[in-house]
């Protein structure tokens, strides 16, 4: 077994003692004794502000707040928090994190409580937004890995019946980024644990990603043949857009769908001379390698690129500059557990290949999610065709590759939304928000799959664009006729 299983003396009182005995105040989940558990802290609270140092204050509604440490290895340290509203609907949710973690996610537990759901979050067993905890600790790296999300869904469920004297009637997941990777690790892993999740630009291929993330801007800074000025970005990118934008009809500053745009880089090529209207050689190879994706010797697909129109995301260093912790981390402090390794020592070929050996279990590549289909489990992935982080063509090839391992009509229990013009899990110039999880909900609840998912875009407070977001591989195409900027001009084709 991947975990041990927790151990929860009154749950298993249960088949031979009343229920009277059961838990029923936030006070009393406090005393609970638990195998590999430390339960810190079960208050009751009153309705009030969650203050968020970034972003918006949220209005929280009465509930016992849980707080735990998990600890399923002895080096093991899984700090959580498990909200659990008055006014309950009945159902648990799970929410995920970003980059390496290192905290629990408040913000997307304050959503979850305010929608009625007993909520968890958990910092996946360190502190801090760096990778410099795996460094001589490879339990830590494993509960980052896959362990801390399994942990703290079952410790839940099980407070969740302690506390309400019922189990939840279903249980779901939400996560983006990081939390993408989260969810994915679950459904392969562990298909039992929720009954639908939300899978948002998952960086499945975490180790892949970094790497070649790490590669292309160790290149950019090393080689300023290749690096553009903000003017020669824009310059690209209004190059795309007038070669593509419209091919939907509609002219509205991104590409509904990417894959469809022609454009290619070396119509801009203009020679080795500086100019304000066209790309050096060297430039020219730099964008034909950022959409083209990254190769090893032999051919092998390390990473794919990225899709035409994200160009304003494209992150371009100074020459002094270095690749960020976030490309950088897996290779000093998993890799090679060193905190001054040297960044230019960096070797593609031979870090990535080492690194996936060493910890490949951090991936979440398994296609075969045969199980999670089975039990009846709905998976919603959604991917922002802007993202200059994980590349959505990343998350497509993920996707076709469980239509290949699984075989059969997939709409029934797996989709996939593209969102034109968004960045990376939101903002951008497109429609960033919608309802995934009333979607879902309607999926699971009532076999409702969603035909379509309306997203908006807000700007000044206000919505003033609404797109209907297609199960891929349809695209929103505009009816030639009502405005533009509504929903209700478009049809999936």
């Amino acid at each position: 077994m991947h975990t041990q299983v927790l151990r929860l003396t009154l749950i298993l009182s249960l088949l031979f003692i009343p229920a009277v005995t059961l838990a029923a105040s936030c006070a009393d989940l406090g005393r609970l004794t638990i195998d590999t558990v430390t339960i810190t802290a079960a208050e009751s609270k009153a309705e009030g502000i969650l203050e968020q140092r970034f972003g918006p204050d949220f209005s929280l509604p009465s509930h016992c707040a849980v707080a735990a440490v998990l600890s399923p290895s002895d080096d093991s340290h899984i700090e959580m928090a498990l909200w659990l509203p008055e006014d309950w609907n009945g159902k648990f949710l799970a929410v995920g994190n970003g980059g390496w973690a290192g905290s629990i996610s408040y913000s997307a537990m304050a959503r979850g409580l305010q929608a009625g759901y007993a909520v968890a979050s958990n910092d996946t067993g360190h502190q801090g937004a760096s990778a410099a905890f795996a460094a001589g600790h490879p339990e830590k790296l494993v509960d980052f890995g896959w362990r801390a999300m399994h942990e703290m869904t079952v410790l839940s469920k099980t407070l969740v019946e302690a506390f309400y004297d019922i189990a939840p009637r279903l249980s779901y997941y939400q996560g983006c980024s990081t939390g993408g990777r989260q969810g994915m690790m679950e459904a392969q892993r562990f298909p039992e644990d929720f009954d639908g999740m939300i899978i948002g630009a998952p960086v499945y291929n975490m180790l892949a990603l970094n790497a070649t993330q790490f590669s292309n801007m160790k290149t950019l800074i090393e080689d300023r043949r290749q690096a553009f000025t903000p003017d020669e970005v824009e310059l690209l990118h209004n190059a795309v857009l007038q070669a593509c934008e419209t091919n939907d009809g509609v002219a509205d500053g991104f590409l509904n769908n990417p894959l469809a745009c022609d454009f290619e880089p070396a119509s801009l090529q203009c020679g080795n001379t500086d100019s304000v209207s066209c790309l050096t050689v060297d430039q020219v190879r730099a964008v034909e390698r950022v959409y083209g994706g990254v190769y090893s010797p032999s051919g092998e697909l390390y990473y794919p690129g990225h899709a035409r129109g994200f160009e304003l995301g494209w992150r371009m260093p100074a020459a002094d500059d270095v690749p960020s912790d976030l490309q950088t981390d897996a290779t000093r402090y998993v890799l090679y557990e060193d905190p001054e390794w040297d960044w230019r020592r960096f070797d593609l070929d031979r870090d990535l290949p080492a690194v996936r050996e060493k910890a490949g279990y951090l991936e979440a590549l398994d296609t075969d999610l045969r199980e999670f289909q089975a039990r009846g489990g709905k998976l919603l992935f959604y991917h922002g065709w802007n993202d200059p982080g994980p590349s959505p063509l990343n998350t497509i090839n993920y996707y076709q590759g469980v239509l290949q391992t699984v075989g059969g009509d997939m709409d029934d229990w797996m989709r996939l939304y593209m969102m034109p013009g968004m960045g990376h899990c939101s903002g951008g110039i497109g429609p960033d928000n919608a309802d995934f999880l009333g979607a879902l909900e309607a999926w699971v609840e009532e076999d409702v799959a969603p035909a379509s998912i309306t997203a908006s875009r807000i700007r000044e407070g206000r919505v003033d664009m609404t797109r209907p977001l297609c199960p891929y591989p349809a695209v929103a195409t505009w009816d030639g006729s009502g405005n533009p900027d509504d929903a209700a001009s478009y049809s999936c084709r």
